[in-house]
């Protein structure tokens, strides 16, 4: 399996992880007790760029999946690193999900 073959796989890990470095992360070290409410601050003012980007990156990830399932589809070959590739897609799509979740109902609070 090539690098080549995980790209929407790590695609989507990547902008989920970027998306998460405005809410889910400050939150996580505040509540650890390892920053502060500034460390907090300062991170989630990025939140209008991140956000959108994770968004963006997470949708190019599925097309560049479907896109690449739907040609071994019709080569009849197998796609390699599909259930991989799959199951990192499902854990970035939870991430943003709780991202979400923390962003618009959490932090409104």
């Amino acid at each position: 399996m090539k690098l080549n073959d995980l790209t929407p796989g790590l695609i989507s890990v990547a902008t989920g992880l970027g998306a998460s470095l405005c809410c889910v992360l400050p939150l996580s070290i505040v509540a650890l007790g390892l920053g502060s409410g500034a460390f907090m601050m300062v991170t989630m003012q990025f939140r209008p760029i991140l956000y959108p980007m994770g968004l963006l990156g997470l949708g190019i990830a599925y097309f560049l999946f479907f896109r690449r399932k739907r040609q071994c589809d019709l080569r009849a070959c197998k796609m390699a690193g599909g259930r991989l590739n799959l199951s990192l897609l499902i854990i970035s799509t939870v991430l943003m999900g709780v991202i979400t979740y923390v962003d618009f109902f959490l932090v409104s609070l």
